[in-house]
């Protein structure tokens, strides 16, 4: 909304509702609102509502408004790389701020989320070159007020830092990116597959599982955890919600799973319902029983391998194979259809997938609109190449192989399903069937029907606490299952079988086939825990314990087996495990190690074990395993027994890690020192072993473990330096211990090592009395460094800003005790030598940022005090550096906390210097001009700086620096204003010097400081006018300066208002003072159409169309020519020259040079300097006129030059040469032909356009063989948003006063103007033609109009020519390819009264023509133009025309005012004649009305007649012709007859005939006589 009562608001926007009724809050209706909580702070008189939300909720709130706008503009100007990448961001910022929204993060979680978001925005505003967002440690937009000027500093350096090294690794990645998803693959050492289920078309009829799973075909294998879909029967997942939201992302893989031959994505489809399909839905049926019913194979290799580069949102079509019968094992087709694949019917899944480089965290950070929380994550079945430290891992993952199963007494084969549970001594129970389901109590089987040996192949998790895994074992019940619902009840479970998840060694189960011992015994009995607990559960441990023990072939009694299980051998079971744990190992030796406390007299034993344990195993647990390592150290610090050994183990595991084969953990051991290592005196163990070796080896001895270690070194010295990171920490306790005194007596000692400086003194400053002694020694080092700061070693005299900056620093805090005196005896040491050493270093120097840093904070330190004695030269020095570091800041633009500190430091310091030259240096003994000067010109340089023009800036940065800051611009503005009036009688000083500077400050479009400021070029005006007597100085001043401030961007239309208000106002203030001072209206009003041509100059410089920055050059051209501007009018010349140059306008920068050359003399006696410049010009001018084929012009320029050759300078060697030039240019006159150009009359119209071509016509000249076509299309290119007119004619107010564009565009023929020398004489063609085209200034237009009744038989009887006569301002050829067309007072009057008089005799005509028109026009028409009040409508013509004082300023018009009088004239017989038809056909209630129109007629034709004589109309009743002859014919025909001819344009008139071709003109927009030619 935009109008008064209108709000404009987008979805997202907060409002402050005031009042809510029934269904409605405020204005909006309540289901639209949500209500957010608030908190309302008082400042001030003002009450300020902010929301209650998490600040870094408003942050990415606020970020995501600033980035949309900004991606807005992106889309709109076609940067599309941009686009997406903006988009991403925004994407993953508005995912984690739903996550921040939800509340249910815990806090670890929510800091890992906080430092993600901070550093995506920061990122991002990088990315966008947007400021630069400083953070404390804890990710929180730091407060400038809350930080010293140091910290601030440092933070930004540090952000900077960070930030730099985040888009390096953005463009490594995008670099990687543009070599190709296969090049990112094969650099990466962990990938993933993002998998986008869209939907699945199966014909079931029952709900279903889909198992989808990565496999390898060539060894028949699964490689991955399933992902399970539960589909139901209705063709929708079976929970609504995850519609359109299954996804997954298979991770974990490595380079060795790429390297595979074959890769395929299986989706593996069990139904659950009844046993047969085929069978009616009953009750009477079993329900409930997962039966197979196909798969679904898709060769995925070249996807996953990033040969083929997937997009997000391409489909693929994985076709559905069913199983052909009911008993086929679903592995088995898996198998067979992985060989060949056959037609699917149009059943299968639809699919999308995308290649992902990196782990779960990696892709989470990258994708996040893939990989969101809603995305299941499945994992490699096994570990990945990297086990990263953190990644904490305890799964075991089972795999139902086989059994073979007896039928004993049925007469069939039993359909036998596994039910397994996850037990304990207890019997609880815990079982994970898949990713992407919720953990289940017990896994079931599916059920092949009467199969003796089922083939299940079925694989799960088990997911078991680390703390109950020695508790835990798997029991495994079987069931025959019937289709009979009755009888499926009735049956029991006839065999179990379990296993044990640990070892009695601690050590968990083995990978690999477990043959497990088949129960038979009651039913209860075998769910009963302490039954068969004790017993073996597999035969490998049955075999090992009951060795000779004889079994029957049936079944047999287990030797101290518990009562009622017999173990039978016709039955067979086996399972397949794998243990995915990074707490449990398989290997006993590493486990002794991990539990060394259990077992500590086998310490020994175990670390030197270490070293023949599996690489695998070790690196899979590097984090326990380096924790025990340390630990043992550390526990055992005050023996040397272990630390040789432990040592070793070290190596050993460095060793490992260097090993091509897990080159991949460099990088977890590198996280492990930075981010786990803690073992913070493990420095000294590794040191004295370090050392032992070192020394025995270079004794000569033997030294086995030397080399070894000589490769370890690098990891052996990162963590003696990460245990050494804690050490500083002690030094705050020193004080404690020794006397501050002393310790800073042997601080000076050391005052000579910079480095040592450096760091250590800043502690001991924060103690009063150890700066008493401190300061002034290191104030004397620094001033000697200071001084030789620009030529020292940089190490050094970086070292000695350090310890400056770390002295400021602790100076600035509010907790060190007093500091007045040390701050005074810094300023006084080290101001005025830090204030030169940055005013003599270059900006481009290394340390200038950190000695401008110095000095900002000097300055905010410095601020506090009142300087009584400071002097004019320390005053200067500084006005000079703080405008030269305005100037250029050194800062990175993007540090907009950092900049906006320093401008408060600098506006400080100013006002404060300020305060100091109104006491010290105002009165007439002490005034200094220069000192004055400097402090304008650095006041001015502050506030027009470019970090302050809030105006640029987006309405995100513009608020935060006017909450956190607000506009300095005003302050300053006002003190320069308060200054200036305080000067006095020394204003005049710097006139017009501050001329400049002050129009430069109030040209920035801030409107109270406009108002305020303004009024001191009134102020300057009166005083050079009192001084002076005039005020030439500053006005040539102004004019000059606007020029160039409005070119470069300064000014607005509001600008023009404020200036012309105020300097009215002022001077009609004043005027009882000043009457003198009238003269500065006139100023006024020159200022005033100086600036609105400088901003349409300025609008049209960025414009594609050419013509229209011409039009405003010669605008301003113009201007200054009038006001007698010779130099701005020079520099406008030239621009206009080189705009025709561009465009090969050559004939008109001919022209417009010219127009210079007119400026300069060729006197003998007068500037060498003119007289060359001249020659110069005329012999490019003379050029210009031969490229464009205007030799005519060329000759005249060569016979000036010619005669001064000859007859002034007499240099006849150019003579001869400009003779034979100008001998050429007649003979191409002759010889060379010349196309004419066309000529195009354009109008624009409309109110959209500027006001330079608004509702105007300009004639515009071609270019050569430039049709009209052409020209047009190329004028509405420049103009795309306009509506060409198809008609001729003028257009009506509706067209002009739209606030549309609209052009007018047709052919107008130029009027032959032959030069008087030619005249009546033979001229040949070749000279006559090149004056139709040219030299020309009136232009026709003429139209074929019908009038009357047509005649069949001779259609020209009829026909009527309009013609219009444009003429222009100037001639064309001329400074522009096209010129204004002019239409003078006195001529529209000739128009208006034209028209007039043939709107009468078109309505006489008509109603004498038809008797059955009404009445009413006529009588309006008539009665408008009788009335007294009008009196024909000329009585203002008579007032502004015919009077004396026209007669002498104008008589050129002389035929013009003669003709206007003879419409008058003729305006009477018209009038008459239309009355008198009124008067036949008047009814009689309008007869009163008739009468009194006749009376007011007989005045005004006693009143013309009088004055302008008697004309009549022939009578209306004549019939002479024998065809009906109109009143209208019979007009023209009168005038003719009776008016002179001599203002016809036509020089042969004839003799007039009824029925010949009449001409029917109009000139200058006006309607003319009627001229017939033969």
């Amino acid at each position: 909304g935009q109008g008064q009562q209108q709000l404009s608001l987008e979805v997202g926007e907060t409002v402050h509702i005031q009042e809510e009724c029934e269904g409605m809050r405020g204005v909006f209706p309540a289901s639209f609102i949500h209500v957010k909580e608030v908190v309302i702070e008082e400042r001030g008189d003002d009450e300020v509502v902010i929301l209650a939300e998490m600040p870094l909720v408003k942050e990415v709130t606020t970020t995501l408004r600033e980035w949309g706008s900004i991606w807005k503009q992106l889309y709109v100007s076609n940067k599309e790389v941009r686009v997406k990448q903006v988009q991403r961001l925004m994407w993953e910022l508005m995912e984690w701020r739903s996550q921040l929204l939800s509340g249910t993060l815990p806090t670890d979680e929510y800091k890992e989320l906080k430092q993600k978001i901070t550093s995506k925005i920061d990122y991002g505003n990088k990315i966008l070159e947007l400021d630069l967002v400083v953070r404390d440690e804890n990710d929180n937009i730091l407060d400038p007020e809350k930080a010293s000027v140091i910290s601030l500093f440092r933070a930004h350096q540090d952000a900077t830092a960070t930030i730099n090294e985040r888009i390096k690794e953005e463009q490594s990645n995008v670099q990687t990116e543009h070599c190709g998803i296969s090049a990112r693959i094969q650099s990466s050492p962990t990938h993933s597959l993002y998998v986008f289920v869209r939907n699945f078309v199966c014909r079931i009829g029952e709900d279903s599982e889909l198992f989808m799973s990565l496999y390898d075909p060539v060894k028949q294998t699964i490689i991955s955890e399933n992902y399970l879909v539960r589909w139901g029967s209705g063709g929708f997942p079976k929970e609504i919600e995850m519609l359109n939201n299954l996804k997954v992302v298979f991770t974990d893989l490595g380079n060795k799973d790429l390297s595979r031959e074959k890769i395929y994505l299986i989706c593996q489809i069990v139904r659950v319902g009844r046993m047969d399909l085929k069978e009616s839905y009953s009750k009477k049926f079993t329900h409930g029983l997962r039966r197979p019913f196909g798969v679904a194979v898709m060769d995925i290799s070249d996807i996953i391998k990033g040969k083929i580069e997937c997009d997000e949102e391409k489909q693929f079509f994985i076709p559905f194979s069913p199983v052909s019968a009911e008993n086929d094992f679903l592995h088995t087709l898996l198998n067979k259809v992985t060989a060949s694949r056959g037609d699917s019917g149009g059943q299968g899944l639809w699919v999308t997938m995308k290649a992902l480089v990196g782990d779960i965290v990696q892709i989470r950070k990258e994708y996040p609109h893939l990989v969101d929380r809603s995305t299941v994550v499945a994992r490699k079945l096994g570990f990945p190449e990297i086990i990263m430290p953190g990644d904490v891992r305890n799964d075991i993952y089972l795999t139902l192989q086989g059994g073979d199963f007896d039928k004993y007494n049925k007469t069939t084969q039993k359909n036998v399903e596994v039910i397994m549970w996850v037990c304990d001594e207890e019997g609880k129970n815990s079982i994970c069937l898949g990713a992407g389901d919720k953990p289940v109590s017990e896994y079931r089987s599916v059920i092949y029907y009467q199969m003796k040996q089922p083939r299940w192949m079925e694989t799960f998790k088990v997911a078991v606490p680390l703390e109950e895994m020695h508790r835990i074992h798997l029991r495994f019940m079987f069931r025959h299952r019937s289709s009979q619902e009755s009888k499926d009840k009735s049956e029991k479970n006839f065999a179990m079988a379990f296993v044990r998840l640990m070892k009695e060694d601690g050590t968990v189960l083995q990978d690999g086939l477990h043959d497990l011992i088949v129960f038979k015994g009651d039913s209860k009995r075998m769910e009963d825990v302490s039954s068969y607990l004790s017993l073996p559960s597999t035969r490998h441990h049955h075999g090992d314990l009951h060795k000779g023990t004889a079994l029957s072939r049936s079944s047999s009694s287990l030797s101290g087996g518990a009562g009622g299980l017999s173990l039978s051998s016709r039955d067979s079971f086996t399972i397949s495990t794998l243990v995915c744990s990074t707490k449990l190992t398989q290997n006993v030796g590493l486990l002794g190690l991990l539990k060394w406390r259990t077992r500590p007299e086998l310490l020994k034993e175990n670390l030197e074990k270490l070293k023949i344990i599996d690489g695998e195993e070790v690196v899979k647990f590097l984090q326990d395993t380096l924790d025990a390592l340390f630990t043992i150290m550390m526990e055992h610090s005050q023996t040397d027994d272990y630390d040789i050994l432990v040592f070793d183990a070290l190596i050993h595991i460095i060793g490992l890690i260097a090993d091509r084969k897990f080159q991949h953990f460099n990088t977890v051991l590198e996280a492990y020192i930075k981010q786990h290592f803690s073992a913070t005196l493990a420095y000294k163990k590794l040191m004295s072993v370090l050392k032992r070796y070192l020394d025995v080896s270079s004794r000569g001895e033997q030294c086995e473990p030397i080399l070894r270690t000589l490769k370890a070194l690098e990891y052996i010295f990162k963590f003696i330096v990460a245990a050494l990171k804690y050490l500083p920490t002690v030094l705050q306790d020193v004080e404690k211990v020794f006397d501050g005194k002393l310790l800073s007596f042997q601080m000076i000692l050391s005052l000579k090592q910079p480095k040592c400086s450096c760091t250590i003194e800043p502690f001991f400053l924060f103690i009063y009395y150890c700066r008493d002694i401190l300061l002034p020694m290191m104030l004397r080092e620094l001033r000697v460094a200071l001084a030789s700061m620009v030529d020292g070693p940089h190490d050094e005299r970086q070292n000695s800003l350090e310890l400056l900056n770390n002295i400021l620093e602790v100076l600035s805090r509010g907790n060190v005790g007093k500091t007045f005196q040390h701050v005074q005896d810094i300023v006084v040491s080290l101001l005025c030598i830090i204030n030169r050493t940055v005013i003599t270093m270059g900006r481009e120097h290394k340390l200038i940022v950190s000695l401008q840093f110095s000095l900002q904070s000097f300055e905010l330190l410095c601020c506090s005090f009142i300087f009584l004695s400071i002097s004019s030269d320390f005053l200067m020095e500084s006005f000079l550096l703080f405008k030269e570091l305005i100037r250029k800041h050194v800062y990175p633009s993007d540090w907009m906390a950092m900049i906006m500190v320093q401008n408060r430091v600098f506006l400080r310091a100013i006002n404060i210097y300020a305060d100091t030259m109104n006491q010290k240096f105002l009165n007439d003994n002490s005034f200094e001009v220069q000192l004055w000067n400097n402090y304008f010109h650095l006041a001015v340089a502050f506030i027009t700086q470019e970090s302050l023009q809030l105006q640029h800036f987006s309405p995100t940065k513009r608020n935060k620096i006017l909450v956190k800051y607000g506009d300095m611009r005003q302050l300053i503005g006002f003190a320069i204003r308060d200054m200036w009036y305080k000067l006095g009688i020394h204003k005049i000083c710097f006139i017009p010097d501050m001329v400049g500077p002050i129009l430069e400050m109030t040209l920035i479009p801030e409107e109270d400081l406009r108002k305020a400021t303004i009024p001191i070029f009134f102020d300057m005006i009166t005083c050079e006018h009192e001084h002076c007597g005039n005020f030439c100085k500053f006005e040539n001043e102004i004019i000059q300066k606007l020029d160039h401030e409005v070119e470069g961007g300064g000014g607005d239309e509001r600008y023009i208002f404020i200036v012309f208000i105020t300097l009215r106002c002022h001077c009609t203030d004043l005027k009882h003072r000043y009457r003198q001072l009238s003269f500065i209206s006139h100023f006024v009003a020159l200022v005033k159409g100086l600036l609105i041509r400088l901003l349409d100059y300025r609008t049209v410089m960025s414009d594609d169309s050419r013509n229209n920055r011409m039009s405003c050059t010669v605008n301003l051209l113009n201007f200054y020519k009038d006001i007698n501007r010779e130099g701005m009018y020079i520099r406008y010349l030239y621009k206009l020259r080189d705009l025709h140059l561009e465009g090969e306008n050559y004939t008109e920068a001919a022209y417009t040079l010219q127009l210079h050359t007119r400026l300069l003399k060729f006197e003998v006696h007068g500037s060498q300097t003119q007289r060359q410049l001249k020659e110069m010009l005329f012999d490019t001018i003379i050029d210009y006129f031969d490229k464009g084929k205007m030799w005519e012009e060329a000759i005249t320029l060569c016979k000036e030059l010619a005669e001064q050759y000859e007859n002034e300078i007499f240099d006849y060697e150019l003579l001869s040469k400009r003779l034979e030039k100008q001998a050429k240019f007649y003979e191409n006159i002759m010889k060379i032909l010349r196309p004419k150009p066309d000529y195009f009359a354009v109008g624009f119209y409309g109110q959209g356009y500027p006001p330079f071509l608004r509702n105007k016509v300009f004639i515009h000249r071609g270019k050569e063989y430039e049709r009209r076509e052409d020209f047009q299309n190329h004028l509405m290119s420049q103009f795309p948003s306009s509506v060409r007119l198809n008609t001729t004619t003028m257009p009506g107010d509706d067209i002009q006063d739209s606030p549309l564009q609209y052009i007018q565009c047709f052919t107008v023929q130029p009027v032959l103007e032959i030069p008087p020398r030619l005249k009546n004489k033979p001229v040949p063609d070749q000279i006559i033609n090149f004056y139709k085209s040219n030299y020309v200034q009136r232009f026709h237009y003429s139209r074929p109009v019908r009038k009357g009744p047509v005649d069949p038989n001779n259609e020209f009887a009829s026909m009527w020519i309009e013609r219009t006569t444009f003429t222009t301002v100037y001639k064309l050829p001329g400074i522009l390819r096209w010129f204004e067309t002019t239409l003078s007072p006195l001529e529209n009057a000739i128009e208006t009264m034209e028209s007039t008089n043939e709107k009468i005799l078109t309505m006489i005509n008509q109603y004498q023509a038809d008797w059955s028109l009404p009445i009413n026009p006529l009588s309006m028409l008539l009665n408008g133009i009788v009335d007294p009040a009008v009196m024909g409508g000329f009585a203002k013509y008579e007032k502004a025309f015919f009077t004396d004082e026209y007669a002498l300023e104008h008589p050129e018009d002389r035929d013009k005012l003669m003709r206007l009088k003879d419409l008058i004239a003729w305006q009477i017989p018209l009038l008459g004649g239309g009355i008198s038809l009124h008067g036949k056909r008047v009814t009689d209630d309008l007869r009163p009305f008739h009468e009194r129109m006749e009376e007011c007629f007989k005045q005004l034709k006693k009143k013309v007649e009088k004055e302008y004589g008697v004309r009549e109309l022939p009578d209306m009743d004549d019939r002479k012709s024998t065809r009906p002859r109109s009143m209208l014919r019979s007009y023209r025909q009168s005038i003719i007859s009776i008016s002179s001819l001599q203002g016809s344009e036509c020089s042969t008139p004839t003799k007039l005939h009824p029925d010949r071709y009449r001409l029917f003109c109009r000139v200058s927009g006006r309607r003319e006589k009627p001229k017939v030619f033969n």
